[in-house]
């Protein structure tokens, strides 16, 4: 007898795997390769820790918000649906255009890009230990990348529950990991008679600087947005939502376990980073002034245990970025489902699988694009691109000489995602005027209201603005403004008439 496929979305992610979707795509790359950016910015270690609590508390306030929101509409497509039932069908689009053509798809690509220079990292570790040469040319890196790409669009057409078992699973091996980084150091002294690089707290000083009016809130920022990349994806429970068992219980509870789990990560594995690294070492430069590229944990790993320690940390760094790229291939399809269910996209990206009940045309497509980007960036990095005059000036779309293409796609990601991200937290302001709250309608209700999403909106427009002022991400800004404003002709043009 033939099945007619569900019209809607299955619910059978419960709390733990709720929660290890979170953390499994936020603990990505950022813990292991951001330490170095944000202490070439941050020179006191101080104000390093108050560069990463920070960004968790941001992170909190943002959870604790966003909570609210996300039980009131427990529907797939998470900040789609968010804007477009607090600002309009325009505002949704808009979200989900950039979230398509930058975010999500920069996110894909950032992590499997750092996958496969970690695994390049193995193998010049195995073939050439201690000669810097590349055993892989840079293009035959970039096909590589794009191959891990579709293995795991396979999993994930096969199947949610399929792919968030994949996602538990590798997102213990994550937790396990950093707790072993934050231990190594004092296994080490404790395990050796006279290690070779014992923690040392002279490597925290100066906690604070000498003047505290004379603080380089430029090089802040730019450190927090660094920051902000390794906690980006805190809120990848709501793209999910509609899959959530019980989501008015589970969706603040998996927020809240989440982020706090992740600040007492980062925050420890960052300590054990500066205990046995001089900051003098974590941003040495090459002969371009240019950052090692090498992941400050497989450094760390390096100083204490050798050869060996390299090889472990990029395997952990590799099974880390593995996991937050399945999770985002788990997540970002499902905004894609919502559009199409309203068409504000193509109604073949709301078909589900008739076997896996998945959204496979939808996923297809996220994966597609986000191998495009590699090789766009790839090529954006090994070329130049002709500047265009203007008549009063010249518009220079190149990125500066050097920095990398994981560097440009995570700056991409943040400047989009504050973006929309802000505007999703402050619609509880207009969801508490539109539906005043009650027992009924809000199972649960933003602790600090209206403090705690004030915050956040103001800390995060501070961002903005930096973005703008730093000439270190001022194209990535520029390219992010473009792609909102091309988005706002596609809706006027396509969409503008149509009755909501």
């Amino acid at each position: 007898m033939h099945q007619t496929p569900p019209q809607s979305l299955p619910r059978v992610i419960g709390p733990w795997i709720a929660t290890a979707v979170i953390i499994g795509t936020v603990i990505g790359s950022g813990v292991f390769k951001k330490g170095r950016n944000v202490a070439d910015n941050v020179p006191e270690f101080g104000l390093i820790m108050a560069v990463w609590v920070l960004g968790g508390v941001l992170a909190l306030l943002g959870a604790l918000a966003l909570a609210e929101v996300a039980v009131l509409f427990p529907r797939a497509g998470g900040n789609y649906v968010f804007l477009r039932e607090g600002y309009g069908r325009c505002a949704g689009f808009l979200w989900g255009w950039v979230d398509f053509w930058i975010l999500r798809a920069a996110s894909i690509a950032a992590l499997a890009t750092m996958f496969t220079e970690s695994f390049h990292d193995v193998l010049k570790q195995s073939i050439a230990p201690g000669q810097k040469v590349d055993v892989l040319s840079f293009w035959p890196r970039q096909l590589l990348t794009t191959l891990v790409i579709g293995g795991l669009t396979v999993v994930n057409v096969r199947g949610t529950r399929l792919s968030g078992g994949v996602q538990f699973a590798i997102t213990v091996l994550k937790v396990a990991s950093l707790l072993f980084l934050i231990a190594v150091p004092f296994v080490v002294l404790a395990a050796v008679s006279e290690p070779t690089h014992p923690p040392k707290v002279a490597h925290l000083s100066p906690a604070v600087p000498s003047n505290l009016f004379g603080i380089n809130w430029s090089g802040f920022g730019v450190a927090l947005v660094g920051v902000l990349w390794a906690y980006n994806g805190w809120m990848n429970i709501a793209p999910i939502a509609e899959e959530v068992k019980e989501p008015q219980r589970n969706i603040p509870l998996s927020l809240l376990l989440a982020v706090f789990t992740l600040i007492a990560l980062y925050c420890g594995a960052n300590l054990a980073y500066h205990l046995v690294l001089p900051r003098d070492q974590i941003v040495a430069k090459d002969a371009n002034g240019h950052l090692s590229s090498t992941p400050i944990a497989t450094e760390f790993c390096g100083e204490l245990l050798g050869p060996v320690g390299v090889v472990l940390a990029s395997a952990i760094v590799m099974t880390s970025v593995f996991g937050a790229l399945n999770g985002n291939l788990l997540v970002g399809p499902r905004l894609l489902y919502a559009m199409g269910r309203d068409r504000l996209a193509p109604p073949a990206f709301a078909r589900l699988h008739p076997q896996y009940h998945t959204p496979a045309i939808a996923t297809l497509a996220m994966a597609g694009w986000s191998v495009l980007l590699v090789l766009c960036v790839g090529a954006l990095t090994q070329y130049q691109v002709p500047t265009v005059p203007l008549g009063f000036a010249e518009l220079d779309l190149n990125v500066p000489r050097g920095k990398s293409p994981f560097d440009i796609m995570t700056d991409f990601v943040i400047f989009g995602s504050v973006t929309f991200e802000t505007l999703a937290v402050a619609s509880i302001f207009v969801f508490r005027w539109k539906y005043p709250a009650t027992p009924g309608n809000r199972a649960y209700r933003c602790w600090g209201y209206p403090v705690v999403p004030a915050l956040y909106i103001l800390v995060m427009a501070l961002v903005l603005v930096n973005f703008f002022v730093n000439p270190e991400s001022r194209t990535e800004a520029l390219v992010g403004l473009g792609f909102i404003a091309s988005g706002g002709v596609v809706y006027a043009l396509f969409f503008g008439m149509r009755r909501a």
